[in-house]
């Protein structure tokens, strides 16, 4: 099976300049599903510290690189919504971020808000014994007691040392979300109404902002804190299309052959 995939033909989330050149890395089996984003492209594409995959996999192996608190040494590790991405010896922190296009972005945080991240709630079921499992949009699965009002939809903050759930947002009407996907992927308000579709159809969502709002599916919608909504936040995000020439590589040479890319 390849190892590469077509510009053209990447997920709209992507970060990638889709004419550029013919091929790009694809993403490795991995958290986010299909519109994770891999690393590559992040260290290369979006924040120009690489030049190529040798570099990546040099950098890498330094162990400077985490997300979710985790060293990261697969260069083609999916990189997906709410990530956090900590640059350990630049001192960088990022939240992964729609922009209002749909591609995701690296939204600048400090060390602290670097220490937990946000998971909606995508499934919730009974296990052996008395546990709940919890299972968050990116894959990843808690325990929870029995008795805790934590709902398909709602939103948790989990620490990314320990696992533990530090926060809550209830998913309801005057809950402030956030569209991840669709035409208002990126836009933040808070929901207005949310109209039960009868049957196996999407239910609806209308999302209230101070100039209107929009209306999208409840699937698109992600409740999220008002540290999500930082204009300071919002205009530093990493532009994938900016020139990071002038920024640090890994050591090594740059190198053109595909195979490297």
């Amino acid at each position: 099976m390849s190892n590469h995939q077509k510009r053209l033909s990447v997920p709209e989330a992507w970060p990638v300049e889709r004419k550029t050149e013919t091929f790009t890395v694809k993403a490795d089996a991995g958290p986010h599903g299909e519109s994770g984003v891999p690393l590559l492209i992040v260290l290369r594409d979006v924040l120009g510290y690489v030049d190529n995959r040798k570099e990546a996999r040099h950098a890498l192996n330094e162990d400077n690189v985490r997300i979710n608190g985790k060293a990261i040494s697969d260069e083609e590790r999916p990189v997906g919504i709410f990530d956090i991405l900590v640059f350990t010896e630049r001192e960088e922190y990022y939240r992964v971020f729609p922009d209002e296009g749909g591609r995701l972005t690296l939204t600048p945080i400090d060390e602290d808000a670097a220490q937990s991240k946000l998971g909606k709630i995508v499934n919730k079921r009974d296990v052996s014994g008395t546990d709940v499992q919890l299972t968050l949009h990116d894959g990843q699965t808690l325990l929870v007691e029995p008795d805790t009002a934590y709902d398909v939809a709602d939103s948790i903050v989990v620490g990314n040392e320990d696992g533990e759930i530090v926060a809550h947002f209830e998913y309801g009407e005057g809950a402030l979300v956030t569209a991840i996907d669709g035409a208002h992927a990126g836009e933040i308000g808070t929901v207005e109404d949310i109209q039960v579709t009868p049957g196996s159809s999407a239910n609806n969502v209308l999302v209230d902002q101070e100039n209107g709002g929009f209306e999208t599916i409840e699937e698109y919608v992600v409740v999220i804190d008002e540290n999500f909504t930082s204009d300071d936040e919002a205009e530093n995000g990493a532009d994938p299309t900016e020139d990071h020439t002038d920024e640090p590589a890994a050591e090594g040479g740059a190198e053109n052959q595909e195979g490297e890319r």
